[in-house]
């Protein structure tokens, strides 16, 4: 059962998070970059005509840089990015729209100076459809046992789909 974890990172936090946990799990790795890269001043919330502002209040998709060969043969997959005004920057909701979703388990996890998760995973849920959201995780631990866990847990949920679906074919046809 393959996995992936794919993530953006601005400043390099979720990025440090992303492959402490690719490793930890033995998962593909994969950054979501945007085709113009951030500068810190494109970053700057703070700044109203920012580009990270211009983005998030006009909805737009950012173009991002590559694609995943073979998507369709992840089982599991693991998204990191900061929140940025409570949700997933634009340039994650872009990229996840590029890909078929259905029937992947998601475990998604976050890095934030000072948020919560909160409603993050629901605000995602619309550009991820069809995929099932196990959890969701704000500032992971990046100690090695912590990230088994947790990524156990998501991946977990997903044996657990996988036997139910095979007892429910076992009963529809036992000659499978």
């Amino acid at each position: 059962m393959k996995s992936l974890v794919v993530y953006f990172s601005a400043s390099g936090v979720t990025a440090h998070a992303a492959e402490a946990l690719a490793e930890a799990i033995g998962a593909d790795l994969f950054e979501i970059r945007p085709e113009k890269p951030y500068s810190d001043s494109d970053t700057n919330w703070k700044n109203p005509l920012a580009r990270c502002n211009k983005e998030k209040i006009g909805k737009k998709d950012v173009p991002v840089e590559g694609t995943i060969e073979a998507f369709e043969d992840y089982v599991t997959v693991f998204i990191g990015f900061p929140i940025w005004y409570g949700c997933a920057p634009n340039v994650v909701n872009t990229f996840a729209k590029a890909y078929d979703w259905t029937g992947k388990k998601v475990g998604i996890f976050a890095t934030s100076g000072g948020s919560g998760i909160g409603k993050t995973a629901a605000k995602l849920q619309p550009y991820i459809e069809g995929a099932d959201i196990i959890d969701a995780k704000v500032n992971l631990s990046l100690e090695s046992d912590a990230l088994k866990a947790w990524a156990d847990q998501v991946l977990g949920a997903s044996m657990e789909n996988l036997e139910s679906w095979a007892e429910e074919i076992d009963k529809a046809d036992p000659e499978i």
